[in-house]
This record gives structure tokens, sequence and C-alpha cells, in this order.
């Protein structure tokens, strides 16, 4: 069985992965589980792509000798009408503190003078595998959706409650995870991962 540690102590994230590899020949391990609880490095890339793999190269280096491979992601929220924006700094758009809250009311405020199709966004998520022999693999998912002019909900987390995905009328904040977890730009490149490892391993 192989084993994928992930760059992260999310055991919830590491549940919706655990349940799209399950018929893999796989281990899914957080990084706590290998005392590298404490690991982080700084995401100083220009593209999700780069910020993943920035991850995902530093965790292999600390995971040493382990013979294993290592997961990274990273995700933004990308307003057409913003040129992109929040972007690549979707976690720390109104600042380095990593405030959903503040994040949201910057958005809605930038966004005030939108109306209709000028409101759609999309939400992307790069997941940086990095297999025993250092072999890199980008697997990539996304949602389509749009931002609404006042959040709702109470679910998620970071701009869920302003987030309505395609054809549905509920944010993602007032969707079950059930639902969420079955058309999230994470779940897509979870897809996208499976096919990756499939032929792979």
């Amino acid at each position: 069985m192989k084993k994928i540690v992930l760059a992260t102590n999310n055991a919830h994230k590491a549940k919706e992965i655990e349940n799209i590899l399950r018929d893999l020949n796989v281990e899914i391990v957080l990084k706590s589980e290998v005392g590298l609880k404490d690991w982080d490095v700084e995401e100083t890339g220009d593209t999700l792509e780069e910020n993943a793999l920035i991850k995902a190269r530093s965790f292999k280096e600390s995971l040493g000798e382990i013979d294993a491979f290592v997961l990274a992601d990273d995700t933004g929220l990308f307003v057409e009408k913003l040129n992109g924006e929040p972007g690549v700094y979707s976690a720390r758009y109104a600042g380095a503190e990593h405030d959903d809250e503040a994040n949201n009311k910057l958005l809605l405020k930038n966004m005030k003078d939108f109306s209709g199709e000028e409101r759609r966004a999309e939400f992307r998520t790069i997941m940086a595998l990095i297999d025993s022999n250092g072999r890199e693999y980008l697997a990539t998912g996304d949602c389509k959706g749009k931002i609404l002019e006042s959040p709702r909900g109470a679910n998620g987390f970071g701009y869920d409650p302003l987030f309505v995905p395609e054809n549905y009328e509920e944010s993602f904040a007032e969707l079950s995870d059930e639902i969420k977890n079955k058309i999230s730009h994470r779940y897509n490149a979870s897809i996208s991962l499976y096919e990756i490892l499939k032929g792979i391993l």
C-alpha cells in the first residue's frame, strides 16, 4: 500500500480525498502523523500551480527519506470582472491575518457596482503530487458560479457564503456537505488526482 502524506492537518480534507481514492491501494496520512505538525512554508508563487509546487517540494524535503508520495494544494477564487482577483491572494485578500469576514467584505466592496454576468466567478484548486522518485504531477479542479451581493448560510468557510455554484440557487454555505463535496473545485481536483494515481501506481 502506497502512503500519501498530505501537507495539512485538516482531517476533513483528508477524508474527502480518501473517499475519492478509496479503491486505489493508498493510505492517506496527515502531516502531524509523520512528526511535521508545525511544518509550514511561505507561499511566494504568482499562480496556484507555483504555490502548490512550492508547498509540495518543501514538504517532500522536510519528510526526508520516508518512502511516500506527498500532496499539497492551493485554492483561489477568481472573479473575471476583477481581472482574476482575489486569485492567488484569496486567503489574504484583506491582509495577512487570513480573516474570512474581512476578505468577504472587501470582495463585496470591490464588486458593489457589478450586476448579472459581471458577478461571474470561479473557484479553482490545484493539487501538486510528488511521487517517491521525485516526479511531479498537477491535478486541477474548478467550480464556476457567481458572487452574491451579501453573505448567505452558516456552513463552510472562506468565500462560501458569497459563492453560488452554477445550476444551484444556494450558496456553498447553504448547501449540505454531501452536495458541496460532489460539485466543488476540490472534488474535481481529487477526481483528476485519482486519474493520475491510477496511471502511476
